[in-house]
């Protein structure tokens, strides 16, 4: 049996700070409507960590890694990208971030960790992939893509009780929009309530999947604007949450234990401006365009008079894999879209259950597969402007990336059959 621990840590901040991901939204935050957390399940010697902000970046997630006893490449750390929470990258979203907090989501994780790791016990690993439940839609285009699925793992006590489990979901967690001023972690805070209340005793980990170019039914445009929506509401929040909880709890599940492997590789995250103009001529003409202080065309002047053409030189990015005996899971940093995760799954020819998370050990912001450039839009125009980005990621970075996350998940498989062969060894008393 494998080793699995679970663990989690509170970290919703004080009223009165900055919230993040959206640009209409100035308000500042005015109570909790769910406590926002890190949750850790650590899986043998390897850990995956879920922290309910819009993102982290690298240097976090370095930082983070190399407080924790693990080996630093078994663990992958990933942001839920609820919109209902603080500012968690410096620099970054045309706001403030305060390093003490982020200083103290740090330590959250770590903590988390090693809490997991001492509670660890033997296990069971049960996998499989819920049905779809139909609230995932393509915003970009009527009929586009969707990683389909609720991927599941279950992990079970000797005694059958459930210590921990794992489900994903790839659609964005802005059922709430800019006029909510609660800190909230948005529908997959009632995935996890709804499992947590069926499976007594269990922590629920939550990683978001795929979602760049996904969720519920509203244009990127919606988010633009601070006028409360009543199809975004947390009456709705919760009707998808529960809706994703009953599939998960549905699902097939079946024995998939095995040996624990994991896989590591760098990509470089390189830029493409893609405006026309200088940028005093930019910065004028959205001045001029600005009703208000605070409306976009404010915050796009500014981007083109600090920000554009500025520190765009490629970047190294993390892919990780983690091969828990039958499933796998792929995670890629920043906001990749469907088309890269269906790309990865047929690649695979996947196991069951295959995550694809993203959000994972850093956000650069959107992550557009090749097709998707000649469709321009938000995401491929005007978004790197709102993350503080000098210019938009390149084509052909998704597809790097997805090749990337097919060589992490070949790692783990090796890693994986080189402990069942030493085993074996050992089990025949070291005769070869």
């Amino acid at each position: 049996m494998i080793q699995v621990g679970a663990a989690i840590i509170d970290i919703t901040p004080p009223d009165g700070q900055a919230m993040a991901g959206y640009a209409a939204r100035t308000g500042m935050a005015v109570g909790a409507h769910d406590a926002l957390t890190v949750r850790a399940l650590v899986v043998n010697d390897t850990a995956v960590v879920t922290i309910d902000v819009i993102g982290i970046d690298a240097d976090f997630s370095a930082r983070a890694r190399a407080r924790i006893t693990l080996p630093d490449q078994a663990i992958t750390i990933a942001a839920t990208h609820t919109h209902g929470g603080p500012v968690s990258m410096l620099g970054r979203l045309s706001a403030e971030a305060d390093p003490a907090f982020i200083l103290q989501i740090e330590d959250a994780v770590v903590q988390a960790v090693d809490q997991a790791i001492t509670t660890q016990k033997p296990a069971r690993l049960l996998g499989g992939v819920g049905v779809e439940p139909g609230f995932a839609s393509n915003r970009r285009r009527s009929g586009g893509p969707v990683d389909a699925g609720i991927p599941v793992l279950r992990f079970e006590s000797a005694q059958g009780l459930t210590i921990a489990i794992l489900v994903s979901y790839a659609c964005h967690p802005v059922v709430l929009g800019a006029d909510n001023l609660n800190w909230t972690g948005d529908y997959p805070h009632f995935v996890r309530e709804e499992l947590e209340n069926a499976l007594p005793g269990a922590i629920a980990i939550f990683a978001t999947g795929c979602a760049g170019d996904v969720n519920t039914g509203h244009s990127a445009a919606a988010s633009l604007i601070p006028l409360a929506m009543p199809e975004r509401s947390f009456i709705k929040a919760k009707e998808i949450g529960f809706g994703i909880a009953k599939s998960a709890l549905e699902a097939r599940l079946t024995n998939v234990s095995g040996n624990i492997g994991h896989g590591e590789t760098f990509e470089e995250i390189c830029f493409e401006q893609r405006e026309n103009g200088a940028p005093e001529i930019l910065a004028k003409t959205w001045r001029a365009a600005a009703k208000v202080p605070t409306s976009i065309e404010a915050i796009w002047a500014s981007w083109a008079e600090t920000r554009m053409g500025r520190d765009i030189a490629p970047r190294r990015a993390r892919v990780t894999a983690l091969k828990w005996g039958d499933a796998l899971i792929v995670a890629l940093p920043g906001e990749i879209f469907a088309e890269t995760a269906l790309e990865i799954r047929k690649s695979l020819a996947p196991p069951n259950p295959l995550f694809i998370l993203a959000y994972a050990d850093d956000n650069l912001g959107y992550v557009p597969p090749e097709s998707d450039y000649s469709r321009g839009g938000y995401e491929i125009d005007e978004a790197h402007r709102f993350y503080g980005l000098g210019a938009t990621v390149a084509p052909r970075i998704a597809e790097h990336l997805a090749q990337a996350g097919c060589e992490s998940a070949k790692m783990a498989r090796v890693l994986a059959a080189q402990t069942q062969r030493t085993k074996i060894h050992l089990t025949q008393g070291g005769k070869s």
